[in-house]
């Protein structure tokens, strides 16, 4: 559970650094940051896999960068859930989820979160 809550705030943290660097993402506050990072966890773990498997054939197809627009489709819908999150276009939210993976990355490299310590 602690583990959680520290995924929680990180990606939360990544929210508020991709809102204040990104053209068209719009975020209130820290709490906003927070609710944004659990529904997009919500998101990511319950959703997202049923449309992948859905969408196998299209995926294939399009030699796997239909993943991206699922991505797309996981933001936009995660700022329609969450009052005071707004995403502009498909653009800020394409880069709003590659700034995103990319700072939560960087700091879970940084505070040594690896996969050994569960």
């Amino acid at each position: 559970m602690l583990k959680f809550l520290g995924k929680i705030l990180v990606t939360a943290f990544a929210v508020i650094i991709a809102a204040n660097i990104i053209k068209g993402v719009h975020i209130n506050g820290s709490l906003t940051a927070v609710i944004v990072a659990v529904v997009l966890a919500l998101l990511n773990n319950f959703i997202k896999p049923v449309l992948v498997v859905l969408t196998i054939p299209i995926t294939i197809f399009t030699l796997g960068l239909f993943l991206i627009v699922i991505n797309i489709l996981m933001v936009k819908w995660a700022a329609s859930l969450v009052d005071g999150f707004s995403v502009d276009g498909w653009w800020p939210a394409l880069l709003f989820s590659i700034v995103v993976s990319i700072v939560t990355a960087l700091i879970d490299a940084l505070i040594g979160n690896n996969k050994e310590n569960k």
